[in-house]
């Protein structure tokens, strides 16, 4: 037997117990005559205590103990003399008898304590000793629990979990697939699936009614914070439901949540119409966890005689609370970043709305006191705030003001990680223009339904059709999103039609899925949370990787196994590819 017990259960009531102990040496104190050893497990940390007085050899033993070196001891539970109330055993020690070391440790590359002095490319490294780290160890069992979470609340009201399959066929539509070549099918190829998408519509044509899945995904896209290669999805689908139906039961699901892991009770979720979204937080993703709302200036600022307004799109600005002391230092350091190439802005007009109701703009030439009064009005500024503004085409400029907002806010510590304020963003544009390849896109995916009151701009003004779509999105973060889908072999062929696929190329690529339609389809629809990006949300960042037990670096590699790596000729020459 390795142990009786493990490190992070023994207490007072144990007192003169014998146990047996097994795991890491995480440090040890060598006073001579005692030496203190800290064994750790996963469940915690307990004192090992040996004596020269009672045992000079096994002192001597155990003051050659390294770091991380894997013990197993015996010994009998005393109560400590000098206890830490820091840790859940720090009433007692154990009195050593016998000591085996399993296995000796290399000096490890970075210390494994919860303040490590390693950085993110050697822990990445080195990932299943950083994995001994209690932050990385909890966050991983905050991921655990929420999955466990998902499944019992989901399976309680009748959903039925179905694997689906991971080589599929590459489709055009979405980012870029990762392909899987065949070997028993030369020339051809695989693609991990971005999404279950057309799979899970295919379990509701099957009479599957309620699905779901914590299913691994893929994009070979490029990566940020919040975003890898490989990535895992709740995915969700439903017969015989409209757009509240799904509201309701996984606005729920995401309070259950809350309330389980992190004890937070939340009301009603607000709903918002993706045109105000943008109007009021230049984004489809709002924060609203404070203020700070955009206020569209048109009407006040325009034909004063200042061309930089005049000749734009849309003016628009925020109030930043409590920033109108901010110094011309301050001011130019705010506006060289709204030049950054990462926002591309023009620049930024500045008006300070003093604490005694008078204010002091950059435009001052222009704008009366009257005149940035109404600015002041309509961006809900007070005395004592700094008004921000900014020009420029009407969607660039919305976005510009978003990331600034979002800017200020964290400058102002005001995105509060403990604070959860989720809302429904509803009502997206269905179609989308890209004008490199001068067509429209999904904005979601290709088999999201029209809105029944938009049918009639279909063949007249598509852009203008708003989607059956919904996004759940939780302190500026997206962590979920879904629609109704076409259940109709008619209108998935007409949005494949508005999409530039010819009709050959519509059934090459999912002539499947139409014909399935055509015997007896039920309306369904469904949404899928990002497991990954929630669970961060739900631990109080914003980085998935410190939640993924092995994730990718920013280019997408494993540099712990040193991932990916080129295959022999011989592999090659098996599945048919010739490299230039």
């Amino acid at each position: 037997m390795y142990r009786s017990h493990n490190c992070g259960e023994l207490n007072i009531s144990n007192v003169n117990q014998k146990v047996t102990l097994s795991g890491w040496v995480q440090k040890s104190r060598d006073l001579g005559a005692m030496t203190f050893v800290d064994l750790r497990d996963r469940y915690g940390i307990t004192q090992l205590a040996f004596s020269e007085e009672k045992n000079a050899e096994l002192n001597e033993a155990a003051q050659k103990l390294g770091r991380e070196f894997v013990i197993q001891i015996e010994g009998v539970v005393i109560e400590r003399s000098s206890k830490n109330k820091n840790i859940a055993t720090g009433e007692v020690e154990i009195e050593v008898s016998e000591l085996k070391i399993l296995n000796k440790s290399e000096l490890p590359p970075f210390t494994i304590e919860d303040k490590t002095d390693g950085g993110d490319d050697i822990r990445m490294k080195y990932r299943y000793l950083d994995i001994r780290r209690n932050p990385v160890r909890e966050n991983l069992m905050l991921r655990h629990k929420v999955s466990m979470e998902v499944r019992n609340y989901l399976s309680n009201i009748e959903f039925m979990e179905v694997e689906t399959p991971y080589l599929i066929k590459s489709t055009p539509e979405g980012a870029r697939d990762f392909i899987v070549p065949s070997r028993m099918n030369g020339g051809e190829f695989y693609a991990l699936p971005q999404s279950p998408q057309t799979f899970k519509q295919l379990l509701m044509v099957g009479g599957i009614d309620r699905y779901f899945q914590i299913v691994k995904c893929f994009r070979d896209e490029d990566l940020r914070a919040d975003r890898q290669p490989e990535f895992t999805q709740i995915d969700c689908e439903m017969s015989f439901v409209e757009q509240d139906d799904i509201l309701n039961i996984f606005e729920g699901l995401t309070r259950h949540l809350l309330k389980k892991i992190n004890d937070v009770e939340l009301k009603e979720f607000p709903r918002m119409e993706y045109a105000d979204a943008m109007r009021l937080y230049g984004s489809d993703k709002p924060d609203i966890r404070f203020g700070m709302e955009i206020g569209e200036l048109n009407d006040v600022a325009k034909n004063k005689g200042f061309k930089v307004f005049d000749e734009q799109e849309l003016v628009a600005g925020i109030a930043v609370p409590g920033c109108a002391s901010y110094t011309r230092k301050q001011l130019d350091k705010l506006i060289d970043w709204v030049k950054r190439p990462q926002i591309g802005a023009t620049g930024l007009i500045w008006a300070k709305h003093n604490t005694d109701g008078t204010f002091k703009s950059s435009v001052d030439k222009f704008y009366s006191q009257e005149d940035v009064a109404k600015w002041a009005e309509i961006t809900a500024s007070k005395p004592g705030d700094l008004i921000l503004v900014m020009a420029g085409g009407h969607d660039k400029t919305q976005k510009n003001l978003g990331d600034l907002r979002l800017h200020m806010a964290e400058t102002l510590g005001l995105r509060d990680p403990k604070v959860f304020a989720p809302l429904w963003v509803v009502d997206f544009p269905l179609l989308e223009w890209d004008e490199d390849s001068e067509r429209f896109h999904a904005m979601h995916h290709p088999f999201t339904s029209p809105k029944a009151e938009d049918m009639y701009l279909m063949e007249t003004d598509p852009g203008k059709v708003r989607a059956n779509a919904y996004d759940l999105v939780m302190n500026g973060n997206e962590i979920g999103g879904g629609s109704i889908r076409i259940h109709d072999k008619s209108t998935q062929e007409s949005m494949f039609t508005h999409l530039g696929f010819t009709k050959d190329q519509a059934k090459e690529q999912f002539g499947f899925l139409m014909d399935a339609f055509e015997f007896g389809a039920p309306p369904h629809g469904g949404i899928a949370f990002g497991l990954d990006r929630l669970v961060a949300i739900m631990g109080g960042q914003e980085i998935i990787r410190d939640f993924i037990a092995f994730p990718k670096n920013n280019s997408g590699r494993d540099v712990m196994i040193n991932s990916p790596a080129p295959v022999s000729a011989e592999q090659l020459n098996d599945l048919s590819i010739k490299l230039k």
